[in-house]
Formats: C-alpha cells, sequence, structure tokens
C-alpha cells in the first residue's frame, strides 16, 4: 500500500492544492474554471504515475457509483463485441466503470436488465436496443441519462449516435452494379430494428435507381443460422443470383458455409459483399469486400454525449435537429467481387 497512488502524491508532485487535483480527476474542472495547462499538467502527472481513481470513495462522497451501464443484444456479434470493449476502454480513461449484460437478442431479457440495471445506482447507461420501444420507456422516467448506438427512434427524445445505414447499403449496391452485376440478392436480419429497415431501403432504392429487375430480400434475424438456412434456399433456385449482400457478418458466415457446401467458387460463380467488416474478414480463404462502421468514433461520441449529461445531473433532452447523429462508412475492397462488365 506504501506505493499507492493517490491525488496526494498528484498533488506533492504538481504543486498543486489537492483541491485542484481533485477537481480535475473528476471532470468539474470547467466548473470551477481550472486553466486548461493545470489540468493538462495534472491528468499528465496521473497517467505518468498510473493513478487509478478509488471509486468505492467516490461513491460515498458523492452519493454515485461512477458506473455505466451498457446493454447489448449479443456479444457473439463480432460489431457489438468491439462496440462494448471500445466503449470499456473510453468510459474507464474518464475514471468511470462499465458494467456490461447481454441480453441474449431477447426483448424480454433486454426489459428485465434495463429494470435490474436502474436499482444499481448507476449514472447512466448506452444501450444497443433490440426494437421494442416499450422496453425504452422506464429509463425516460427515471430521468436517467442515455445514450443509444447503432439503432434509434426517431420519436424519442434520446440521443443516438450510428453509421448511415441506408447509405451504407446503397453503397454496396452501387459497387456492385458498377462491376457489372444486375442480379443482386439481399440477405437481412431483424425486420423490426431500425438499422435492418434503412439497410433494407438503401438495397431497395439502389435497384430503383439503377433501373435493374432483379430482387430477392430474404432472412429475418442476424444470425449466422438464419445465413446459412436463407443461402441453402437460394443456391437451389434456378435464377441464380449474381452477388450476395449479407446485412451483417454474423449472417456472412452462414452464407459462405452454404456456398462452400455447394461448390459455389467465390467469386467466379458468386460474389460476395457484407456489412461490419470484422477483422476476420481478411483471413477468409476468399476475404470478403465489407462496410466498414468507425466504432472509435461511434464510441468516443457517445461517451461524449453521456459524460455531458452526467455532469448536468440530468438526462438532457435531445432536439430533433441533432438528437440523431450519423456518421459515414468506408467500404473496403477485397477480392470476394468478380467484375463482370
Amino acid at each position: 500500500m506504501e506505493n499507492q497512488v493517490t491525488i496526494k502524491t498528484i498533488a506533492k508532485n504538481t504543486n498543486f492544492s489537492l483541491t485542484t487535483v481533485s477537481r480535475v480527476l473528476n471532470g468539474s474542472y470547467e466548473k470551477y474554471r481550472i486553466s486548461k495547462n493545470t489540468r493538462d499538467r495534472v491528468l499528465a502527472e496521473a497517467s505518468k504515475l498510473g493513478y487509478i481513481p478509488n471509486m468505492a470513495a467516490k461513491t460515498l462522497r458523492s452519493n454515485r457509483s461512477n458506473t455505466i451501464g451498457l446493454v447489448l443484444p449479443s456479444l457473439n456479434n463480432p460489431f457489438f463485441s468491439t462496440v462494448a470493449s471500445t466503449i470499456a476502454q473510453v468510459f474507464f480513461a474518464q475514471g468511470f466503470v462499465v458494467m456490461m449484460s447481454d441480453c441474449d437478442n431477447s426483448e424480454k431479457e433486454e426489459k428485465k436488465i434495463i429494470q435490474a440495471f436502474l436499482s444499481q445506482n448507476l449514472v447512466g447507461i448506452i444501450v444497443i436496443p433490440m426494437g421494442v420501444k416499450s422496453n425504452y420507456e422506464i429509463l425516460n422516467s427515471n430521468n436517467i441519462p442515455t445514450v443509444f448506438i447503432d439503432r434509434f427512434f426517431s420519436d424519442m427524445d434520446f440521443f443516438s449516435v450510428s453509421t448511415d445505414h441506408y447509405k451504407s447499403a446503397f453503397k454496396l449496391m452501387e459497387y456492385l452494379v458498377e462491376m457489372g452485376h444486375q442480379k443482386i440478392a439481399c440477405i437481412q436480419g431483424d425486420e423490426s430494428v431500425i438499422s435492418n429497415q434503412l439497410r433494407v431501403k438503401g438495397y431497395h432504392d439502389a435497384i430503383s435507381t439503377f433501373g435493374l429487375t432483379y430482387e430477392y430480400l430474404g432472412g429475418n434475424s442476424f444470425t449466422s443460422e438464419k445465413g446459412y438456412l436463407e443461402m441453402k434456399l437460394l443456391v437451389n433456385k434456378k435464377d441464380r443470383p449474381t452477388a450476395i449482400i449479407a446485412l451483417s457478418d454474423t449472417i456472412l458466415l452462414g452464407i459462405l458455409k452454404a456456398i462452400k457446401e455447394a461448390n459455389i467458387k467465390i467469386p467466379d460463380e458468386m460474389s460476395v459483399v457484407s456489412i461490419d467488416n470484422s477483422a476476420y474478414l481478411d483471413f477468409l480463404e476468399t476475404p470478403v469486400t465489407s462496410i466498414e462502421q468507425s466504432v472509435e468514433q461511434i464510441a468516443n461520441l457517445a461517451a461524449s454525449l453521456l459524460i455531458d449529461q452526467i455532469q448536468k445531473g440530468l438526462r438532457t433532452m435531445a432536439d430533433d435537429t441533432e438528437k440523431i447523429i450519423l456518421l459515414d462508412s468506408i467500404l473496403i475492397l477485397r477480392s470476394s467481387v468478380r467484375n463482370i462488365r
């Protein structure tokens, strides 16, 4: 214990008062008009010494846990697990602990988790919503700072940070058309989820924009099992597509299994693209072209929005013009698409 770094250590090394150091480390420096130079010196010293906030002491002093709740649909989805890891890192750097729970794609479990979190004296909650709006009314009535990630409700006053799902799907379609594909099928996820709905709209609108006559939409779940079953049906149709869009990488895994079992060569006989750009796509037998979402930027924006509400001491009501923040995505080109022009 004699080597434990405390705010007293930092105050002694920087020649600032305990009060000043404490206000910098607990994030209240703006309220007390502490200069940027002072703040930077304190934070630099804290980082150099490896200072770790005493969360138990903070809770006793402030009657706040400094704990953030994070509710996820499923950690089996690589995108959600990446979001969770990034969120945890961002908040830890700000002196918060993240309490995380996976609702296993169950709307009933999600509701139970949210209710349980509200009894834990949390200072804020981040949710990747399953899609049932009634599950989140309790967050509104409890006035707890809340931010949604990836999915949102345009008629609810919560802030949300998301990729522009519509543009992402349209971007994939545009690329496939540029490569000469006219028969493009789409395997979707949960139909009730806004991210899926917007991606499907991007698919349909691209068909209309580019004057395509072929259209196929299958699936109803962001799972590899459903992707597999839908692709098994599709490969047995007489009028096969030349390209497949998977609306998530979990769906993609099932699609790839079904394609392999049918002895179809990618991209020679069928092209495949996806959304999520999981790290493993580079290591597949045929690396898959995919849409990359800016997870780090999403996490940082969500954290900023939530911390701002926490510091103000109440849930900020979002204005219609600013509550939904949409970020652009990047098309990562690999070797899974054949040029048939």
